[in-house]
């Protein structure tokens, strides 16, 4: 076998590394914006939870 012969069957290989990659970023890339999504709904959560304490607070002092 020639050194080119060898070569030629790793460009798939190569190119299905490549697309696994890609794809893995892809779902990686998802999740963060999920979880981002997730943090701000919470965030908000909070805040309201925050102005009605403080909205109870002055009705009861």
């Amino acid at each position: 076998m020639t050194t080119s012969s060898l070569s030629k069957p790793e460009a798939p290989v190569e190119q299905a590394n490549q697309l696994t990659k890609t794809c893995y970023q892809a779902d990686q890339q998802v999740k963060f914006m999920y979880l981002q999504a997730e943090i701000d709904c919470l965030l908000e959560e909070l805040k309201n939870l925050k102005r009605q304490r403080c909205e109870s607070e002055n009705v009861h002092g």
